[in-house]
């Protein structure tokens, strides 16, 4: 009989010592500095990247141009443009397509989606592919967008 009291100590210990831990951990990610990288589009209030950690968060990128022009009209004019933008954001925060993890594809048109591949591929030489999700929407915000293109790394 002595060594259940004793028994119930010691897992009631183990339980206050994990939920120490799992509170110290949350203090800890709570103060994980967040990096900015670009500059926010047309006045449109978004960061076009955001590191916390190690982990990079690119915004849903448009395919305007770096004086702001839309590559209007030609859905493989609009691809090109928006994975260099997304290539240049990846570069300005240290990384590259190589280290992008998942990317979310929006297209506006379904017939796009063999140009979109045909595109997007020519960007991973190495055939090794981030995870994706392809989706065609009704609408994006602005009337000319053809697709736009989000990704973490």
């Amino acid at each position: 009989m002595k060594a259940r009291p004793f028994a119930i100590a010691i897992i009631c210990a183990a339980l206050v010592c994990g939920d120490l831990a799992a509170a110290q951990q949350q203090s800890t990610s709570a103060k994980t500095p967040l990096e900015y990288f670009g500059k926010s589009v047309r006045g449109v209030p978004v960061s076009p990247a955001v590191r916390v950690g190690k982990l990079l968060f690119v915004s849903g990128t448009p395919a305007f141009d770096k004086n702001g022009k839309l590559a209007v009209g030609d859905f493989p004019a609009q691809m090109k443009q928006v994975m260099e933008n997304i290539a240049g954001i990846l570069a300005a925060s240290g990384t590259g397509w190589e280290r992008v993890a998942k990317v979310s594809v929006f297209l506006t048109h379904q017939q796009d989606f063999a140009e979109m591949n045909r595109v997007y591929s020519t960007y991973f030489p190495s055939g090794h592919y981030p995870a994706r999700t392809t989706v065609v929407v009704s609408a994006l915000p602005h009337p000319d967008f053809l697709l736009e293109i989000e990704c973490e790394a």
